[in-house]
């Protein structure tokens, strides 16, 4: 049997063994009575910033999906057969010439939101408002067009495909007779076309809905809806032109409240001013230009915008033809000129009392520009014909003195197109010379064109109608 001091020293050992295994580690300190507590707090500090940042992460890429991943999943999911097919044709007619854009949307699979996937885009020429006294020929030109569109629309498809004609400032201008015997020749064409249609899809389209549209469309293809940078439009047709943006300020214009309009995005909406200055449109400054002081009916006419050069030179206006000759110019030395400062003078007399209200606040926004803007910049060399790209008010200007100085049988009107356009920017919207200006005929690879925002308009209504 162990002694009674073997058996105490056994417990001297144990205990030792049991105090070196609870005992901390060389060097460390021990908690005082608020050492759990500090810990406790250190930890909840740290957990609360984890959150913050994650939140603030999740914030961030909530934001950047819909310019950024949207793309990436929602191509995944098209390579995957998860997008069924939605299409719409728009028929616009306008004053110089028709056009067919048929459509192609899908669905985006995340947020559900309509996203562009193809378009066509026909034109024929001239524009419907030249049949003013043969409405049935007006109706067969359109029904080629419709053809057209057939090619992209599946047989399938058809029934369930809106179609519309918005006439604009052509029919606007025709005698209100006319103008129905057109009208009524189209639905009837309408009526056997196998597309979807209803009592609206034929009809005039106001020229507001001309404005906001343009500007949905452009504004839909840079992506600038979902923010507040988004861009001015300047659309500029035959008849009429078009000015739309979203004013900084409202209250600080009160002679825009009767022309603000509201305009639903994907998830919200955005107030707009627009108006549409009929009469103010490059075919209809030229009219008012060419018959300046001559009798009424009158066919042959002389003007001081054309150079002298040209003569009985055939123009087009709604169901008139008119030979312009260019008048002499006293001014001129050894080359025929036009007298560019009578000329500016006779197309400030027409232009500027149709520009009602001016839109004074149009030089604080980005502004872009389409249709005879871009078609006038590209034939002077201002932008590059395929891309588009940037001019300025001022070589608008610059480029119209050079024009009008020197004779050029090919393009007779330039003079009096370009001094119109100079002077609509500069007097008639209040822009500096230095003012910048993005002209587009495409937005990746899509047209330009108040048709995507009314086809748009048109499917998320119906979607909207049917959901209620």
């Amino acid at each position: 049997m162990p002694s009674s001091n073997q058996n105490l020293r056994n417990r001297k050992l144990q205990q030792q063994d049991s105090s070196e295994r609870t005992a901390p580690p060389a060097g460390s300190r021990r908690k005082g009575p608020g050492g759990a507590k500090t810990g406790g707090a250190t930890n909840l500090r740290f957990s609360f910033i984890c959150l913050v940042i994650s939140a603030s992460l999740l914030i961030f890429l909530l934001g950047a999906y819909t310019d950024s991943f949207h793309p990436i999943i929602d191509g995944i999911a098209g390579k995957l057969g998860y997008h069924e097919k939605i299409y719409a044709v728009v028929i616009d007619a306008g004053s110089t010439g028709s056009r067919v854009l048929a459509f192609e949307f899908h669905h985006g699979y995340l947020d559900g939101r309509l996203v562009l996937d193809y378009e066509l885009f026909k034109q024929s020429k001239p524009g419907l408002s030249a049949f003013a006294e043969r409405p049935e020929d007006g109706a067969a030109s359109i029904g080629k067009l419709l053809e057209e569109a057939k090619t992209v629309v599946p047989l399938e498809k058809l029934s369930q495909t809106p179609l519309v004609l918005k006439a604009t400032a052509g029919l606007r201008l025709l005698k209100p007779e006319q103008a129905e015997a057109l009208l009524a020749a189209c639905r009837a064409l309408f009526k056997t076309s196998g597309f979807l249609v209803d009592e609206q899809a034929v009809e005039i389209m106001d020229g507001t809905d001309e404005g906001i549209f343009s500007w949905f469309t452009v504004n839909f293809l840079l992506g600038k809806l979902n923010g507040r940078n988004t861009v001015a439009a300047l659309d500029l047709g035959g008849g009429s032109t078009q000015v739309t943006f979203a004013p900084k300020d409202v209250s600080q214009t009160p002679l825009y409240k009767d022309f603000m309009h509201r305009v639903p995005t994907f998830n919200s909406y955005v107030e707009v001013f627009t108006n549409s200055y009929l009469g103010a449109g490059l075919h209809a400054i030229r009219h008012a230009v060419f018959t300046h002081r001559a009798p009424e009916n009158q066919t042959k006419l002389s003007s001081e915008c054309v150079n002298p050069i040209i003569q009985d030179k055939l123009f087009r206006y709604g169901t008139g033809q008119y030979y312009i000759s260019g008048k002499e110019n006293p001014k001129a030395t050894t080359v025929p000129t036009v007298d560019y400062e009578l000329c500016a003078s006779i197309v400030r007399q027409k232009l500027l009392p149709t520009l009602k209200p001016k839109p004074v606040t149009l030089k604080q926004h980005e502004i872009s520009a389409f249709s005879y803007f871009f078609d006038r910049a590209i034939e002077n060399g201002l932008v590059e014909p395929m891309l588009g790209g940037e001019t300025t008010v001022g070589h608008f200007v610059t480029q119209s003195r050079e024009v009008c100085a020197n004779p050029n049988a090919d393009q007779p009107f330039m003079c009096v197109d370009l001094v119109f356009i100079s002077l609509l920017l500069e007097e008639g919207y209040g822009l500096k010379p230095k003012t910048p200006l993005k002209l587009y005929k495409k937005i990746d690879g899509h047209e330009i064109s108040w048709a995507l925002g009314c086809a748009y308009n048109i499917l998320t209504s119906r979607e909207n109608a049917n959901k209620h």
